[in-house]
Formats: C-alpha cells, structure tokens, sequence
C-alpha cells in the first residue's frame, strides 16, 4: 500500500495574480503557507484487474476512459496505466469547496502516490507542473498556479509565476520570532459557506484576458500588496502586515460581485471591532474561511465563538506532499 499526504493552504499576499491570464502578460507574485491540515490518497494493487475509486463516490470501471472522477481520469492516462489493475482512496481533514487549495492538494497527493506506485522518483517542481498541466491545461479549470505549488513545496513560500510559465521559489526569510507570532496570531474561522470558486475565477480570467482596466488594476495593486507583505514580514513588522491584510481584503472584495455577501461582510467587521488588525476571505472569494491577523487573539476568538464560527487552530507544514507509507 501506498499513503501519501499533501497540505492545504492559506495565501499571505498577492492571491488572483498566480491565474494564467494574469501572469501570462503581467507576471504574478505570490505568498502562501502550507498548513497541517492534509488530503490523503492511498494506492493499492488489487487482487483483479479494473480501477477502483472510493472518493465522495464509488466507481468500479475496467478503461481510464470510463472514470468519471477528472483529476483521477488524467492522472492515470499521464502515467499510462495501459491495462489498470489499481485502488485509489482519498480522504481529507477539510472538505472541499472551502478556500484552502483542496483540489491542487488532491492532485499533487494524487500523482505522487501514483509515482511511488510506479517506482518512479518525481521532484518537487515537475509534481507541481504536472498537477497544473492536468488543471489547467488538460482540464481547462479557470484556476491558478500557487495551489499545486504550495502542496508540493510546502513552507511559507515566495512564487514568481513568469509569463513565460517558469516559476521561481524560496522560502519567506521570516526570523524564527516572526515564525511563531503568525501561527499563534492568524486565526482561521469557518464561515459555514462552501462554494464552488469556478464562476469568480471565470469572471477574473475573462476580464483580464480582455484587458479590462478596472480588473488589471485590482491585480496589480494586489501584486504590490504582495510584496509589500513580504518586506514587512521578512523585517518582523506584523502589525504592519495585519494592515497590508485588511488593505488587500478592500480590494479584493472589489474584483467580483460574488467575492462577498453581507453575513461575511458583518462577520468581518465583527472581527476588526474585536482584535484583529485585518483580514480576508482565503481563496477565490464566496464562502469558505475567513484568517485574520490578530492583535488580541482571545478578544477575537471569544467574538467569533460567539458569532457561531468555528475556528480551526493550525500550524505550518514545512514537509510539502510526501510519502508516508509505500
């Protein structure tokens, strides 16, 4: 039996601008954090030929060709499985559709389960562009890169998205004091709303594959935001970054109509009045988790538990995807 494991994520700055149609003319910057909240896939060689999936669903089929599940479907003609006779099963800490990167995760857990299963070594940057070409490109999901990246790579991550699809990475330079001041001072909160991100991330990807001014000047504000997150926390300057947080959720709300809804809206506001320097929604927008940075974490909890949000206490994950049984 094969196990493998890939992390979810939060995103630090520069969030919409990892999306082909972005960084494809503009270039994209990104900070995100892979967190100990995993998806896991297992593989096993059954005693009969077919392909088994046990997934949310359950499909029995005997070609790659019959498999309804996308990711699955691709992953294996990637690897071409000429006569399958293979078990996946997947599971998850966190369900799907809210904001944490779940797909990217799945895919990079995915594939190199497969690997192993092959006896096939995959390095972290070739996991992560294949988990995009099968998104992105086999798949044509409206989505962007930093997903599959972050899973694989794991850490607080700096990613240069280049347009001409190269991608550079290294690590945050955080001090160790700065390291243990996020983890104790994000506070992740589940809104209670999960959402599919497809139509916000097709509305940005048509608006800027069209030019349109308003949407590039949203991404390249965002992009600056980004970076100017990364010189404030790689100086310790927190506070600083709480504000950057809240600077980006401003604008971030403005990119789609869907981004927010009123009850999230309050909520936020309810946090800002309640310890937390700033704030947003992770992921695409619509539902999902709200992070905050907290200036007074038990002020802020105690607002939120109130509220009826569930928070969920994470870690970093410095490991990336891996292999825990083979």
């Amino acid at each position: 039996m094969i196990i493998t494991r890939s992390p979810l994520r939060i995103t630090l700055g520069g969030g919409g601008t990892d999306l082909p149609s972005y960084y494809r003319e503009h270039g994209g910057f990104v900070i995100s954090a892979a967190i100990d909240k995993y998806v896991y896939v297992s593989v096993i060689r059954p005693f009969i030929p077919g392909i088994f999936l046990k997934y949310s669903q359950m499909e029995k089929v005997e070609h790659i060709d019959q498999v309804e599940h996308r990711i699955i479907r691709e992953a294996l003609r990637i690897l071409d499985f000429k006569t399958p006779q293979v078990e996946i099963t997947t599971l998850a800490d966190i369900p799907a559709g809210t904001g944490l990167g779940s797909s990217g995760s799945f895919t990079t857990a995915l594939l190199k389960a497969l690997y192993t299963h092959r006896k096939r070594l995959v390095l972290m940057d070739e996991l992560a562009r294949l988990a995009c070409e099968i998104e992105i490109n086999r798949l044509n999901e409206p989505i962007g890169k930093q997903d599959q990246y972050i899973a694989s790579y794991g850490g607080i991550t700096c990613f240069q998205f280049n347009p001409d699809e190269s991608v550079n990475a290294a690590p945050l330079k955080l001090s160790m004091d700065t390291l243990f001041d996020l983890e104790d001072n994000l506070l992740l909160f589940f809104t209670g709303y999960a959402r599919s991100a497809g139509s916000i991330l097709k509305d940005q990807r048509q608006r800027s594959e069209k030019s349109d001014p308003a949407m590039l000047a949203n991404l390249h504000y965002v992009k600056e935001l980004g970076l100017r997150s990364q010189v404030a926390l790689e100086a310790g300057r927190t506070d600083e970054f709480g504000g950057i947080m809240h600077e980006h959720w401003e604008h971030k709300r403005k990119r789609s109509k869907g981004m927010s809804n009123p009850q999230i809206d309050e909520w936020y506001e309810l946090g800002r009045k309640n310890g937390a320097l700033g704030g947003k929604l992770v992921g695409a927008g619509g539902g999902g988790f709200l992070l905050f940075y907290a200036q007074n974490r038990k002020q802020l909890r105690q607002a939120m538990t109130n509220a009826g949000l569930e928070e969920v206490r994470f870690r970093f994950d410095f490991e990336g995807t891996k292999v825990l049984l083979s």
